[in-house]
């Protein structure tokens, strides 16, 4: 058996899916309760025979989707009130707001410290720390990348072209075909061994751009561990509710 990960384009939606292969004769999608999608095919089908049997199923499944998705947990809208917790490399801090003539936000012994003239407007406090979560991302994500590129046989033949740092809906990271690696800016709130994760499977991109038996071989050879780290990273739920999938 063997398992392959793919996503279809839908409309302005996109269908992520995994292929599982078995000895057997016919295709069968499945929408799980957690929203995800299942093809189970035969050993022998082509790419392109799944996708036009997803195609003609699609809006059955995105159906399917909406209804299960309304079943899962969600975390409640974040408020930027003093006492309210937040995460940083998975772990949870309280939010601390402070007055103060000069605007700055710190991480002092547990606690998101916000310095603001302004305390009493949680809109403020919002822009205030989610500039500081850009910040931190600009800091950690290039030092987890030297970390990750060391696991590859050839550190040199994976480093990517250039890192764009951005808050996208729908992924933690992707890399274009120009080798420019892009990480969700909301990746920062992770536990350190997820963000690996995500650098990982996408420096895997630079030699394999399809999510095929080679990528997952590579994938197995420099992080051995990646489906216990991917796990971890869906199952933080304050920051999975956010983006769903890696590129």
């Amino acid at each position: 058996m063997t398992r392959e990960l793919h996503c279809l384009q839908y409309g302005e939606q996109e269908i992520r899916y995994e292929i599982v292969r078995r000895p057997r004769k016919t295709l069968e999608i499945a929408v799980e309760p957690d929203a995800s999608v299942v093809i189970a095919a035969p050993e022998d089908a082509t790419l392109d025979a799944i996708e036009a049997k997803l195609r003609k199923r699609a809006a059955w499944v995105t159906r399917q989707q909406r209804y299960f998705a309304q079943f899962l947990p969600r975390t409640p809208e974040r408020r930027f009130v003093a006492g309210e917790t937040h995460l940083y490399l998975g772990r949870q801090y309280r939010l601390k707001v402070v007055p103060h003539v000069q605007e700055s936000v710190k991480l002092i012994r547990g606690f998101i410290v916000v310095q603001t003239h302004r305390p009493t407007r949680p809109e403020v406090t919002r822009e205030l720390v989610e500039a500081w979560y850009r910040d931190r991302a600009h800091i950690k994500f290039p030092e987890r990348i030297e970390l990750c590129l060391g696991h590859f046989p050839d550190p040199e033949a994976f480093r990517p072209k250039g890192l764009i740092v951005r808050q996208t809906r729908q992924r933690w990271g992707s890399m274009s075909p120009a080798g420019r690696l892009l990480l969700n800016r909301r990746l920062v709130q992770a536990p350190v061994d997820a963000i690996d994760y995500v650098i990982t499977h996408e420096l895997c991109h630079v030699a394999e751009p399809h999510h095929g038996a080679a990528f997952f071989e590579l994938l197995d050879k420099v992080m051995p561990d990646w489906e216990r780290r991917k796990q971890r990273l869906e199952s933080n739920r304050p920051v999975a509710t956010a983006c769903l999938s890696v590129g």
